[in-house]
């Protein structure tokens, strides 16, 4: 039978946490710490970035990436990942932490396609009817 570390009241068998005072019965194992995992990383930038930074004035173009960036956060949590950061024009992203998934593959696969799709015009508010455009996103 375990006992607390922090009050040392003896623990009941399979407890995680002490009765008494609410303290972890035991840390995480050495092979917890230390397990390899198989993680996918999604890269994505916009294509034509410095054109569209010479055309627009700073304050527009912060407005156009905010939107961009937004738009990326979540295409990337819809499908499981986790945005690792924001370098400049583009996005990095992770797939499998903090949690593994069988098909982690497939969501970063299916979020990059997405992610291509998003915002076919950054700088447009609305697309024009009729209209596609060419993809900012490479990813």
């Amino acid at each position: 039978m375990a006992a607390c570390p922090r009050c040392g009241l003896a623990a009941a068998e399979g407890a995680r946490f002490c009765f008494a005072c609410g303290s972890p019965l035991a840390g995480p194992t050495v092979d917890d710490l230390h397990a390899r995992k198989t993680v996918t990383v999604v890269f994505a930038d916009v294509s034509g970035f410095t054109a569209l930074g010479d055309r627009l004035d700073p304050e527009a173009l912060q407005l156009v990436m905010t939107r961009y960036f937004a738009e990326m956060r979540g295409v990337i949590e819809r499908h499981g990942g986790t945005v690792e950061k924001f370098i400049g024009d583009a996005v990095m992203a992770v797939f499998g932490v903090p949690v593994l998934h069988e098909d982690d593959v497939v969501r970063a696969a299916r979020a990059a396609l997405e992610m291509r799709t998003a915002l076919d015009d950054p700088t447009a508010t609305s697309p024009a009817p009729g209209t596609s455009g060419s993809s900012p996103t490479r990813a």
